[in-house]
């Protein structure tokens, strides 16, 4: 099984525990929770080359860190 798998199921394990929650901090706390290991199974693609940059980040160019913002 691929290491993002892992990750995304982690994130449906947080889901199920958000929407068995019985208030709105542990609701809330799951959701990030959640979130965060979405975001480190597309990293974790991108890390494995199985997607682009851009695709993680959604960003429509790329940039380096050090230029600056265009407008």
């Amino acid at each position: 099984m691929k290491q993002s798998q892992h990750f995304l199921d982690n994130a449906e394990n947080c889901a199920q525990l958000a929407e068995r929650a019985t208030n709105d901090p542990s609701y809330n706390r799951y959701k990030r929770m959640e979130a965060a290991w979405r975001a480190l199974a597309k990293e974790q693609d991108w890390l494995d080359g199985e997607v682009s940059p851009i695709a993680v980040t959604g960003a429509g160019r790329k940039t380096s860190p050090h230029s600056p913002p265009s407008s």
